[in-house]
C-alpha cells in the first residue's frame, strides 16, 4: 500500500488562537508515527513557537485554502487521500466538496456541525452527545487529542494529597490568551489573600504590560512566562491550575492536574458546565462576568476568589479533582481517532459468497 496522505486545515494568530492547530498536532504525531504523509494548509502567524512546533517535526506548512473549490483543488494537488478540518470560519460546504472529490474528510467540531457533511467528526468534549449527522462521529473524552509531550507527562496514579505553605499556581489562558483573561484572573488570584507563587503565561506584550501593573500581597509572586513548549512540566509542577475552559482542558485531565477553569467565549459553555457538574475541574464562571462593572462584577469576582481559597487551602479537595480529571482522560484519544479514519479509508472487505 502506498504511502498514506493526510492534509490538516486549521489557522492560529493572535486572535484566533493555538487550539485548532494544537489538537491537529496531535494527530499529526499520531499520523506519523503511522508513517502517513502530512501536512498543514492554514494560517500561522504571529505564534513563533508554534511554528517552531510544526517545523520540529518536519510538517510542512502551505498556505490555508479558503473556498470549496480551492480546498479540492489543493487535495488534488498535493494527492491528499485524508482531509481534516479543524475551524469555525471555512465554508461548511467544503466538507461536502471534498467528499465528493473522492477525499475521506474528518471534521474536527464542538458541539455543532456547522452543517459538515464529511466523513468522520470527532467532538472530543467530555458528555458530548451524538447529534444526527450523515458519518460517523466519534464523541467524548476519549477521543481527545494530546500532543505527544502531554502522554508522555501523564503520571502512572493520580497525585496524592499534599500539604504546601505556598502553593504553586500556574495560569494560562490558551497559546496567545487572545480574549485578554490573564489580567483578570490573575487580580482574582490575588484578592485571595493566600500566599501563592503565581506562574501566569503571558500570550501577547499588551497583557504582560497589564500584569506589570497589578500588586501582590504578601506571601504572593507573580512571574510571567512567554507561551512556552514546556507547558506539560509546568503543569505537572504546579499545585493548582487556573486556565480556560478550551482544548487544554483535556490536557489538565490528562496530566491530572487539580484545575479551576473559566468559560471565555460561548463555545466553551456547555463543555465547561459538563466538566464542572462531574467534578473534573472546579468552576471560576464565565469571563464577562468577572470582568463586569458594579455589582454583578464584584460578586463574580468575590465567588471566584472564594473557590480559588478553597482549593488553594485544602489538599484533598485538589486531590479529588485531580483524581476525577485523571481518570476522564487516557491519553489514547488520537490513537483511537486515526485509527477510525484508517479503517474507513481501507474499509474491511466483504467475504466472498462461496
Amino acid at each position: 500500500m502506498s504511502t498514506l496522505r493526510v492534509g490538516l486545515r486549521c489557522d492560529a494568530g493572535p486572535r484566533r488562537g493555538v487550539g485548532h492547530l494544537v489538537r491537529c498536532l496531535a494527530l499529526a504525531e499520531e499520523f506519523l508515527a503511522r508513517g502517513a504523509h502530512v501536512a498543514v494548509f492554514g494560517t500561522v502567524e504571529g505564534v513563533g513557537w508554534a511554528s517552531a512546533e510544526l517545523a520540529g517535526r518536519g510538517i510542512e506548512l502551505h498556505p490555508g485554502p479558503e473556498s470549496p473549490g480551492e480546498l479540492v483543488e489543493a487535495a488534488r494537488r498535493h494527492d491528499l487521500d485524508v482531509v481534516v478540518l479543524d475551524s469555525y470560519e471555512l465554508d461548511p460546504a467544503a466538507a461536502g466538496a471534498l467528499r465528493a472529490a473522492g477525499i475521506l474528510t474528518l471534521a474536527v467540531i464542538d458541539g455543532d456541525s456547522r452543517g459538515q457533511d464529511a466523513d468522520l467528526y470527532l467532538d472530543q468534549n467530555f458528555g458530548a452527545r451524538l447529534p444526527e449527522l450523515p458519518g460517523r462521529l466519534l464523541a467524548g473524552s476519549g477521543y481527545a487529542l494530546l500532543r505527544d509531550s502531554v502522554v508522555t507527562a501523564r503520571p502512572a496514579t493520580p497525585r496524592p494529597a499534599t500539604t504546601v505553605g505556598r502553593p504553586r499556581v500556574l495560569a494560562f489562558f490558551g497559546g496567545t490568551d487572545a480574549v485578554g483573561a490573564a489580567p483578570a484572573l490573575t487580580r482574582v488570584l490575588l484578592a485571595t489573600g493566600h500566599p501563592m507563587d503565581l506562574t501566569v503565561v503571558v500570550g501577547r506584550p499588551e497583557i504582560e504590560a497589564e500584569l506589570e501593573t497589578i500588586t501582590p500581597g504578601r506571601g504572593q509572586v507573580v512571574r510571567p512566562v512567554p507561551p512556552t513548549g514546556a507547558l506539560p512540566a509546568l503543569i505537572t509542577e504546579a499545585d493548582l491550575v487556573v486556565s480556560a475552559a478550551g482544548t487544554s482542558t483535556w490536557e489538565l485531565c490528562c496530566l491530572g492536574a487539580p484545575a479551576a477553569l473559566v468559560c471565555v467565549v460561548d463555545n466553551q459553555r456547555e463543555s465547561y458546565t459538563r466538566v464542572v457538574r462531574h467534578g473534573l475541574a472546579a468552576g471560576l464562571g464565565e469571563l464577562p462576568e468577572l470582568t463586569a462593572a458594579g455589582l454583578p462584577g464584584r460578586t463574580a469576582r468575590a465567588t471566584a476568589a472564594r473557590t480559588l481559597n478553597g482549593l488553594l487551602s485544602s489538599p484533598r479537595r485538589r486531590a479529588a479533582l485531580a483524581a476525577r480529571a485523571w481518570a476522564a482522560v487516557d491519553g489514547q484519544g488520537r490513537a483511537r481517532v486515526v485509527d477510525a479514519v484508517l479503517e474507513s479509508v481501507t474499509p474491511t472487505p466483504t467475504p466472498a459468497t462461496p
